[in-house]
């Protein structure tokens, strides 16, 4: 029973939170676009290998940082560094690249370590799993341990792949109305991680 619950609570957490539109999802759409649902799948797996430990710091992390909130506040002023940095470099990409290159096949491995890469960079990941746990424990819903926290990684890493799945799937299906989107991606990418590292940084200061 205590497995089931874990793994429900894992998947419906990751899953809702795949749905927000982020850079790892939009990156799935643009990738989907351009190298095919393949080479999609394959960067969704280095996302979920990277998610699913992750969410294991995640659950850790919100057994022992509760109580010492210097230490998420160090967090947040590195995560918000690295999304501004980010957001930059979206933005470079988006000046720099003149338009959308033709659908070309990537290298599996490529893709998987470009997904694994991506997934190391996503600052949101470890503060989201952290306030959710901390949110269960909270309601007496989850109590950390470590099989507990294994479980619960396994559920958030099948939640997470089935939705980043679900964008790279539906993504060709309406190639023609997300060209221009797909075009201005970085834009977008810049966009949602300048915002939210601007909004972190005003929290901090």
């Amino acid at each position: 029973m205590i497995f089931l619950s874990s793994v429900l609570l894992g998947f419906v957490i990751a899953s809702s939170g795949s749905i927000v539109p982020s850079f790892l999802n939009l990156t799935v759409v643009k990738f989907s676009l351009k190298s095919g649902r393949k080479s999609a799948l394959y960067l969704i797996g280095g996302f979920a290998t990277v998610l699913f430990f992750q969410a294991n710091i995640g659950a850790y992390l919100s057994s022992i940082l509760m109580k010492n909130s210097e230490y998420i506040t160090s967090i947040q002023k590195v995560g918000t560094g690295i999304l501004l940095l980010l957001s930059l470099n979206f933005f470079r990409l988006h000046f720099t690249t003149k338009k959308l290159k033709k659908k070309k096949e990537i290298d599996k491995s490529k893709a998987y370590l470009h997904g694994v890469g991506m997934s190391l960079l996503n600052t949101f990941a470890i503060p989201f799993y952290f306030t959710s746990i901390s949110f269960l424990i909270g309601l007496e819903y989850f109590e950390y341990s470590f099989l507990n926290s294994l479980y619960f990684s396994i559920g958030s890493t099948a939640g997470s792949f089935s939705l980043y799945a679900l964008y790279a799937k539906l993504a060709p299906k309406i190639e023609e109305k997300l060209t221009f989107i797909a075009t201005k991606m970085d834009l977008i990418l810049g966009c949602l991680t300048g915002v939210v590292g601007i909004g972190n940084l005003l929290y901090l200061l």
